[in-house]
This record gives C-alpha cells, sequence and structure tokens, in this order.
C-alpha cells in the first residue's frame, strides 16, 4: 500500500511474476501503475506491506534485492552526451558488474538489443526507437532477474513499436518481465498474464485468453426465422435487454452468470421461432477493459484500507 496523505494511491495490490513470463499492469490514468512499479523498483517506499525479488525483501536488504532489477521507467535515464558504449559500461558500474567484466555484460546487452553496430554513436543522434533499445540495454545490463519496463513504446513509429515488442518477447526467454502499458494491442501481443488496475485497486487478473472471455458469456447474437416480438425475447430467464442487429437477428444482454440459452432452444423448437444462430459475442479486450475500470470508478475506494 502507498498513501499520499490521507489519499491512498495503491492498496490491496498483491502481485506475483514467474520466471519467462511476462505481465502487464494495465489501468487508466492515475490508476496506481507508475507508483506500483516505483515500489517494486525501490525508487518509492510503500507505506505498508511487502516486497520480494526472488526471495529478498525489498525493505530489509535493498540493495540486495535491487541488484536483481532492471529497470527502465516512462523516460529513459539517457545522457545524450554519451556514446552507447560510455553509457553501457557506465550503467555497468553503477550496477556493480565486476570490473573485469563490464566491457563483456556491455557487449552483451548491446547485442541483445540490436545495438552492436551503434556502439559509438552519441546516444541525443540516435532515432527515438533506438534510443528506447538503449534505455532496455541499460536495464538488462547487469543480467537481472527481473525487467520491469514503464510504457517502453510511447512515442515511438509502428515499426519501432513492432521491434521493441519482438525484444520483449525475447527478453521473457530469459527474465521475468513486468510491463506497465495501456496500448491494449500491445497486452495482446506481448503479455502472457494480466493485472487490471483502477483507483488503487486490482480490479482483474487472469491470463490473456481469459481476459478476452472475461464478459464473453454476457452477451448472444441469436438469429430466429420467425422472431417474436423483442418484449418476449427480454422476457427470458436473466435476459437484461435485447437489441436489433438486423432482420430476425439479435444480441441478448444477460446477466453474468446467467444462461438463457437452454430456455431459448425450448422456446424456439416450441414455439416455431427455427432458432438459425446462437453464438456468444466475442468481447474486445477494450470493451472489457472499459468495463472493469468503469465498473471500479463507480464504487469510491474506502476510507481506509488493509495492508
Amino acid at each position: 500500500m502507498r498513501s499520499f496523505g490521507t489519499r491512498h494511491a495503491v492498496q490491496d495490490v498483491s502481485l506475483t511474476l514467474h520466471r519467462g513470463e511476462v505481465l502487464g499492469l494495465l489501468g487508466p490514468n492515475g490508476a496506481g501503475k507508475t507508483t506500483t512499479m516505483q515500489m517494486i523498483t525501490g525508487n518509492l517506499a510503500p507505506t505498508a506491506g511487502e516486497i520480494l525479488v526472488c526471495g529478498v525483501d525489498l525493505l530489509e536488504r535493498p540493495t540486495a534485492a535491487k541488484a536483481r532489477i532492471g529497470y527502465l521507467p516512462e523516460t529513459p535515464p539517457l545522457y545524450r552526451d554519451f556514446s552507447v558504449d560510455e553509457y553501457l559500461q557506465t550503467a555497468a558500474r553503477l550496477h556493480r558488474v565486476p570490473r573485469a567484466g563490464i566491457a563483456v555484460a556491455a557487449e552483451r546487452a548491446k547485442k541483445r538489443c540490436g545495438l552492436v553496430d551503434m556502439g559509438s554513436r552519441l546516444i541525443g543522434t540516435l532515432s527515438k526507437g533506438y534510443q528506447q533499445r538503449v534505455g532496455i540495454a541499460q536495464a538488462i545490463v547487469h543480467d537481472p532477474d527481473v525487467v520491469v519496463l514503464d510504457e517502453p513504446t510511447v512515442g515511438l513509429d509502428p515499426n519501432q513499436i513492432r521491434e521493441i515488442r519482438a525484444l520483449i518477447r525475447e527478453l521473457a526467454a530469459d527474465h521475468s518481465v513486468l510491463l506497465s502499458t495501456h496500448i491494449l494491442p500491445e497486452v495482446e501481443s506481448v503479455c502472457d498474464r494480466v493485472q487490471i488496475l483502477s483507483q488503487g485497486r486490482v480490479v482483474y487478473a487472469d491470463t490473456i485468453a481469459a481476459l478476452k472471455q472475461h464478459r464473453g458469456g454476457q452477451a448472444l447474437t441469436v438469429a430466429l426465422h420467425s422472431p417474436p416480438p423483442v418484449a418476449e425475447l427480454k422476457a427470458l430467464p436473466g435476459v437484461k435487454d435485447v437489441t436489433e442487429l438486423a432482420t430476425n437477428r439479435f444480441r441478448l444482454f444477460h446477466e453474468p452468470g446467467a444462461d438463457p440459452t437452454d430456455e431459448l432452444v425450448r422456446r424456439s423448437v416450441e414455439r416455431g421461432w427455427a432458432l438459425r444462430e446462437l453464438s456468444p459475442v466475442e468481447t474486445s479486450l477494450e470493451e472489457v477493459f472499459v468495463h472493469l475500470t468503469q465498473r471500479e470508478d463507480d464504487t469510491p475506494p474506502p476510507a481506509e484500507a488493509t495492508p
């Protein structure tokens, strides 16, 4: 938990990151993503709770815990007047890489991030995409167990975004990656699991596949050869609304946990509606995200929180 005065910016957040996976941390602006990542990386002390990095308590042994973390903040900490080699070697020294291994560590990070031919270039002369690669390289130069990336593709063009996303997936082969973003296509293409924050709380935590299905069972697309009046469809048990999509084709919205399918089929046979199509609605990730965060926004957080 993290409080600023009487305001709880982050509360009741529990996060577990497994090796070899990319976990997406999502949420609207002000949801607490950056605050959470700053606490995880030791840049901001939590008001209550604990943070363990590979079993090391970050609050009790901050140096040992931080040594296992690589961090790329939303604004990469780059020195524009340094060459790429100078910057990565400096980053390696700051991460306490042994003197004899600094050059090797810098070369390894350059190779991983596609910077082999950029070593002598001044960072200020590089494109935004290559600067972002340098930022990721400094985050992995000490070969950390956990790589934390805050909005790594902001401001990049489509080609650069594709390259950075591919790089993130490659990093997951050897590291655990925590990715903060509000770009939903990025989540689908990169992440294995997702946690959604709203008003500083976790409102969803599961796999990407499960997220896509989160609301899929709450609506049905139905086509009937001889449909009844819409009011009769609305009267089906559990149905809360009906929208006519086209002639003889409808969208049935039903309560969470309720499934009018069996009753719809039964009445279709008994009353001659001639059911021609019945399928769950494929809900977009954007719709699920909006649903979850708006639902949370409608419920004010309590005045006090349990750590």
